[in-house]
C-alpha cells in the first residue's frame, strides 16, 4: 500500500539526485513530500517558489521535482495531488509544473492538472553569467493547477 510521508527537504533532495531521470535536486525549496510502501520511500516531491521570475506573485508555488521508482503505479499522481492539496492549506492559490514535451503527462493530468502552454527549451549560460548546462535543453509543458 502507498502512502504519504512526510520527508525533509535534505532527504528529499538526496533522493532526487540519486534517482531522478535527467535533474539534480533543486536548490531550495518551500516543502517535500515522500510516498512509501511497505516503509521505504518510492519516491519523493519538492515545491518551491517558481523559476518563473514572471510567476512570483506570492500565491503560487512550483513542484519543482518529481521522482519515483519504477513499478509504483498511480505513484506519481499522488504526489502532485498531495502537493497541491498541502500548498492550498498553506494558502497558495496556484501551483505549476514543467514536464518534458517527451513526457506524456498522464500523471499530472490525473492529478487533475491542465497543461497550460508550451515552454521553449533553452540554456541558462549567458556572457554575464556563465553557466554548465547539466539538464535537458528541449521544450517542456507548463501544467497549472488552481483553486
Amino acid at each position: 500500500m502507498l502512502e504519504l510521508v512526510p520527508v525533509t527537504l535534505r532527504a528529499a533532495r538526496q533522493w532526487v539526485d540519486e534517482h531522478h531521470r535527467h535533474h539534480r535536486a533543486p536548490q531550495g525549496g518551500l516543502f517535500a513530500i515522500g510516498l512509501a510502501r511497505c516503509g521505504m520511500i518510492v519516491g519523493v516531491a519538492i515545491v518551491g517558489r517558481p523559476v518563473a521570475r514572471g510567476l512570483h506573485d506570492g500565491w503560487t508555488a512550483e513542484v519543482t521535482r518529481v521522482a519515483v521508482v519504477e513499478g509504483v503505479p498511480n505513484g506519481v499522481s499522488k504526489l502532485y495531488g498531495a502537493c497541491w492539496r498541502a500548498a492550498r492549506a498553506m494558502g497558495y492559490r496556484k501551483m505549476v509544473t514543467y514536464i518534458l514535451d517527451t513526457e506524456p503527462g498522464t500523471s499530472v493530468r490525473a492529478a487533475g492538472w491542465k497543461e497550460i502552454a508550451k515552454v521553449t527549451g533553452r540554456s541558462w549560460d549567458t556572457p554575464s553569467r556563465p553557466r554548465i548546462d547539466e539538464h535537458p535543453l528541449q521544450d517542456k509543458q507548463r501544467f497549472e493547477i488552481s483553486a
